[in-house]
């Protein structure tokens, strides 16, 4: 029996539940196994409830069988669409006779989901404002107007999102930016570049759908740090080459150069032999590493 609006938007809601409090795989797979038989989509159903935003969330899930499931359902959904979802009468009835969720200006429902498609006809990788024609002077300042359009640049980017839902979520992010900062100062232009920058991130995807889904609520995105913000994949690079990076310093005993510069702080002598080593990002501050020549103690500092 096919589920209505409503029982998807509870899977939904159930389903990010149990991502955020990291709930056994067997439990996102019932909720994926229930979609999977209880949906049939169309292009207003997948806009009103978003359910398409949390299962594409999933694909990237640490467990192999989630991540499959995931990307059959939205396979299986974007197939559906494809073949009929956007038919006369098919929104209506998948939604258990409810009316469209965005009915087109006339006041049909049938005009809406062909217009949005043409808003598809862009390669998600070429999508920006311009390609979506959006109208992004918001806020009454050209300042602040043209840092929305960044927000929404870096948001669109790879995305298959409707431009008015972008939109909603790039004036937040930059009207968090714009709280913090107090005023268009340079602490303000500079987030915004950092953000944009992050978003653009062809190697952290997980980033933009995070913040466009909510996952990352703006005012926490304004304010994460370049590390927080970078993927995991990459966390996880920069800790390994810190790791070799810190070794080979360690061991390389015969670069060290004795300095009175640095005291131990363990028996406070002034005979400590250092080395420098970029152990993490380039554009990070090298790591000094110590080694006190009269009682052995080591420590290292930024």
């Amino acid at each position: 029996m096919a589920m209505d609006a409503k029982e998807i938007e509870l899977r939904g809601k159930a389903i990010a539940k149990a991502m955020q409090e990291s709930e056994p795989s067997s439990s996102l797979l019932k909720l994926l196994g229930d979609l999977k038989t209880g949906v049939h989509a169309t292009e207003d159903l997948l806009r009103q409830t978003r359910i398409g935003v949390t299962i594409n969330r999933l694909r990237t899930h640490k467990d192999p069988a989630v991540q499959r499931l995931a990307s059959e359902l939205v396979s299986k959904w974007r197939d559906e669409v494809k073949k009929g979802g956007v038919k006369k009468g098919t929104p209506s009835k998948v939604a258990n006779g409810s009316a469209s969720p965005a009915p087109a200006p006339s006041g049909t429902a049938s005009p809406a989901p062909a217009q949005q498609k043409k808003k598809h006809d862009v390669a998600p990788d070429k999508r920006n404002h311009k390609t979506d024609k959006v109208k992004y002077q918001v806020t009454g300042q050209e300042a602040r107007d043209n840092c929305v359009r960044l927000m929404y640049d870096g948001l669109a980017f790879m995305s298959e999102a409707l431009p008015d839902e972008i939109l909603a979520v790039a004036k937040q992010v930059e009207a968090a930016a714009f709280t913090n900062a107090k005023s268009v100062n340079d602490e303000y232009k500079n987030k915004i570049r950092s953000l944009f920058q992050n978003l653009k991130n062809k190697s952290n995807p997980n980033l933009r759908e995070d913040v466009f889904s909510g996952k990352i609520a703006p005012k926490r995105f304004v304010t994460m740090s370049h590390d927080e913000m970078k993927s995991d994949a990459r966390k996880a690079e920069d800790e390994k080459l810190e790791k070799e990076n810190m070794n080979q310093a360690m061991v390389a005993q015969v670069e060290k150069s004795i300095s009175k510069d640095f005291v131990c702080g363990k028996c406070k002598q002034r005979k400590v032999a250092y080395s420098q080593a970029q152990t993490r990002s380039a554009d990070e501050p090298m790591t000094t590493f110590c080694e006190c020549m009269n009682c052995g103690n080591r420590w290292k500092f930024s």
